[in-house]
């Protein structure tokens, strides 16, 4: 059963009886802090989609704040680190994305108060 974030606008993909697995996942991905501002991920609003399977399995879509990011390729990988080490996801893939293209609106609201945009 797909359900936004009011927050962030990411897709959440739950399947019955995940709940707790996406709350776990979610905090592991605000673990995750952009190199360039210092905010996670997730209330950055570049987690576009999170999509666990009943099978241990997660596919998460991301964008970047800019894509000439000059640590693409590691933040990927700090991301599927930090999802890796949830109990419950025996396998992580991330997938890069550009659309839509990343803008302040997809913050927190909390973000957006903490970096005075709002």
């Amino acid at each position: 059963m797909a359900q936004l974030d009011e927050h962030t606008g990411a897709e959440l993909l739950v399947n019955p009886g995940q709940d707790a697995l996406m709350d776990e996942i979610i905090a592991a991905l605000r673990t995750v802090f952009d190199p360039e501002i210092p905010v996670n991920v997730y209330d950055l609003g570049l987690i576009y989609r999170i999509a666990p399977t009943l099978d241990g399995h997660v596919e998460i879509d991301m964008t970047l704040t800019a894509p000439g990011c000059p640590v693409a390729g590691e933040f990927l990988g700090w991301v599927e680190k930090a999802v890796a080490g949830v109990d419950e996801i025996s396998s992580v893939k991330v997938n890069l994305v550009f659309d839509p293209p990343w803008d302040s609106s997809r913050m927190s609201e909390d973000v957006q108060l903490e970096l005075g945009l709002l």
